[in-house]
């Protein structure tokens, strides 16, 4: 007997907050899969608030809870069965972030849970990530975001060690990054990967999403280092406005994509990576495949 469900992930990021509505096909004796229903992105740039001032603003508190309420009616519509909504850096760090997550399970009955960036890193590698990992390679992984971008060491198919550093975009694009953060992540990628001979990078995140796209390469072929430093330095030629015309990058992405390109580069030349993988896999995946794990727990 075949079996449908509906899930739905939010992710309430620095740069953008997203629903994403997935449907899980379960055919007797064969392994579920899962669809992209439905993806919607409203870029509420809560980090440029949080990251400069220390709390969100009452405007984008406002379009948060606007969003959210479009969300719940959404989910409604699709009638889904289960769902799970989680806040990262920006919320985190906010002295208003308890008490806007309050309000909206108040207006919208939506429970938000506030992750740190190590439960961040955990939630994205339970994706399909060990689908792309070979048992006898190592792997760099970067899950960049506008508030932190997560690190995680795979080699043999298992995770060595991951960490989570303040080093975002939405922070880079507001000089709130300083020359001893850099510092220290390069020390720690030197660090983690100078057993291994050779580390293959793979990135994730809406910018290194975006880069791929343009490179017009097939799914599953990496990115090299050198496609990626040449795209950096046209980024870098390119106005706000020229990105925008002639790059058809959005408003929201124009400026941070620069940031986020430097932090992969920086990652692929300090574990010494040639070339990057680019799956198309966030925390909003990891969050419907951690619902369905919990699913097939409590139905055992």
């Amino acid at each position: 007997m075949l079996k449908i469900q509906k899930y739905a992930a939010i992710d309430i990021g620095s740069n953008a907050i997203r629903l994403l509505i997935s449907t899980i096909t379960e055919p007797e004796g064969k392994a579920p899969t899962f669809k992209k229903t439905s993806l919607v992105r409203v870029p509420i740039r809560l980090g440029e608030d949080v990251f400069v001032t220390g709390k969100i603003s009452e405007k984008n508190k406002q379009r948060v809870l606007d969003s959210l309420k479009a969300y719940q009616l959404l989910m409604r519509t699709y009638q889904i069965d289960r769902y799970k909504a989680c806040a990262t850096s920006a919320m985190r760090d906010a002295e208003n972030g308890e008490a806007l997550a309050k309000e909206i399970y108040q207006t919208t009955g939506i429970e938000i849970e506030i992750i740190d960036g190590r439960h961040e890193a955990a939630i994205i590698a339970a994706t399909d990530l060990h689908n792309l990992i070979q048992d006898d390679k190592t792997y760099l992984y970067v899950d960049v975001g506008g508030g932190s971008t997560e690190f995680t060491l795979f080699s043999k198919g298992k995770n060595i060690t991951s960490k989570s550093f303040k080093l975002g975009t939405v922070r880079l694009l507001n000089n709130l990054v300083g020359d001893e953060l850099w510092k220290e992540v390069q020390t720690w990628i030197k660090k983690v990967t100078k057993p291994y001979s050779y580390i293959t990078l793979i990135g994730s995140g809406g910018n290194i999403n975006n880069i791929f796209k343009s490179s017009g390469k097939k799914a599953g072929k990496p990115l090299s280092y050198l496609y990626l430093n040449s795209y950096y330095q046209l980024l870098n030629s390119l106005t706000y406005e020229e990105r925008i015309s002639q790059l058809n990058l959005n408003e929201d992405r124009a400026d941070v994509i620069i940031p986020a390109a430097k932090i992969y580069l920086s990652a692929m030349k300090w574990s010494r990576a040639r070339s990057i993988y680019v799956p198309k896999i966030g925390l909003a995946d990891g969050i419907i495949k951690s619902l369905y794990n919990t699913y097939l727990e409590e139905n055992e």
